[in-house]
């Protein structure tokens, strides 16, 4: 079961949303919030998987909370909810740790399907993000991606790097590689510890940034 919170201060799109996710099988909403201070308060009694996290809200907006929540809970995972989809505004969240970004408009089966994958793979970017940071991050060249300056990727870093782009989990890239779902992990590490990447979805950015993005 994947249990969500839901962080958002416009009540119709928040109760909207909930009505959604009460239909999804495998997952339910265990902490419904107005802002990123009560969300935070709630964390310390309730566990929770995935934030749906919006980035206007009062008391605390969605990037102070973003700060905290990698700070005080980096496990839990997060998908950002905003109704701007700038290059710079994407990857500055990705970039804070950020595992996948959707608009508020979005339909309710990509809803379902951001929320599994990040669930499967830690990361989620449609396909307008995707071509967004494309087209910023790898041919305009206008958003340069901070990243270490890195020793070289190995031949089995860029495999592992690729199956992540491909939305495998860590299970699909260990059948794919022949090599155990702990090795893979352990490629994983090595690849978030070389990038500064703090997260999958960072990987994917480093990966557009750098040629080595092959999607599915």
């Amino acid at each position: 079961m994947i249990k969500l919170a839901l962080a958002d201060d416009q009540r119709l799109f928040r109760k909207g949303l909930l009505m959604l996710l009460r239909d999804m099988s495998g997952a339910r909403v265990v902490l419904e919030c107005v802002n990123g201070e009560e969300l935070l308060q709630g964390l310390k009694e309730t566990a929770v998987d995935i934030v749906l996290l919006d980035l206007e809200m009062p008391v605390m907006d969605g990037v102070e909370t973003m700060h905290r929540l990698r700070e005080e809970h980096p496990d839990v995972k997060v998908i950002v909810l905003s109704s701007h989809e700038g290059e710079n505004v994407i990857k500055h969240l990705m970039e804070l740790g950020a595992n996948g970004f959707m608009q508020k408009n979005a339909e309710p089966d990509e809803i379902d399907t951001a929320i599994r994958s990040v669930a499967d793979t830690g990361y989620y970017f449609s396909d307008k993000v995707s071509n967004a940071m494309l087209h910023g991050l790898v041919k305009g060249k206008k958003v340069k991606p901070t990243f270490e300056d890195i020793d070289p990727l190995s031949e089995r870093e860029l495999e592992v790097l690729r199956g992540i782009c491909q939305e495998r989990t860590t299970a699909e890239i260990a059948g794919k590689l022949f090599v155990s779902p702990r090795t893979v992990e352990f490629h994983r590490n090595n690849l978030l510890l070389k990038t500064g990447a703090r997260n999958s979805a960072g990987l994917v950015v480093y990966a557009m940034a750098n040629g080595h993005y092959i999607p599915l």
